[in-house]
């Protein structure tokens, strides 16, 4: 079921995280957002393909580089720099590299991070604007993993969180 989050006409996701103990293994868990932005499906797909742009958005990258490679297409690399804070104060830093897995321009934007998390945005020309589509899927935490990240940091709840706040702000940006 999605819901609006009243801010800004976000939705997000908002299932239950799947037990892994009940669940086959190829069972994925799975988040996305939705938005409208008021500028063209070009503009737009431009600026999320930047991947040097992304810190300027998300809650959680703060920095992205090409590697190997001067922008997207299947095939192409980059890496991206991450933090989780609690407030002020950093939990975690990591840097993780991604490879582009789909691109279909102003259509479709899709990665895969250390061969583990798929990154998806789908783009669609909607009454002049865009609505843009971004979700995630990875493979059901197991054991200790399971109960730090599932349960205790509901980690799948936080990245869909973090996709509503990171489209918001890109709405924002392109809509001055």
């Amino acid at each position: 079921m999605a819901v609006a989050d009243g801010v800004g006409g976000i939705l997000w996701d908002t299932r239950p995280m799947s037990d892994a103990s009940t669940e086959p293994v190829t069972d994925r868990e799975t988040g996305s957002a939705t938005t409208t932005i008021a500028a063209p499906v070009a503009d737009v797909f431009a600026a999320v393909t930047d991947v040097t742009r992304m810190g300027e958005w998300s809650p959680e990258c703060v920095a992205g580089r090409w590697v190997g490679a001067e922008g997207p297409a299947v095939g192409a690399r980059f890496q991206g720099d991450n933090v989780v804070a609690f407030g002020p104060v950093p939990l975690k830093r990591w840097s993780t590299t991604s490879e582009v897995v789909g691109y279909e321009p102003n259509a479709l934007f899709e990665f895969v991070t250390e061969g583990h998390t798929n990154w998806r945005y789908e783009f669609a020309e909607r009454d002049g604007g865009t609505e843009v589509t971004e979700s995630f899927s990875y493979p059901p935490y197991l054991g200790w993993q399971k109960w730090v990240y599932g349960r205790l940091a509901n980690r799948r709840t936080a990245m869909t969180k973090g996709m509503a706040k990171t489209l918001g702000r890109i709405k924002e940006s392109l809509e001055r």
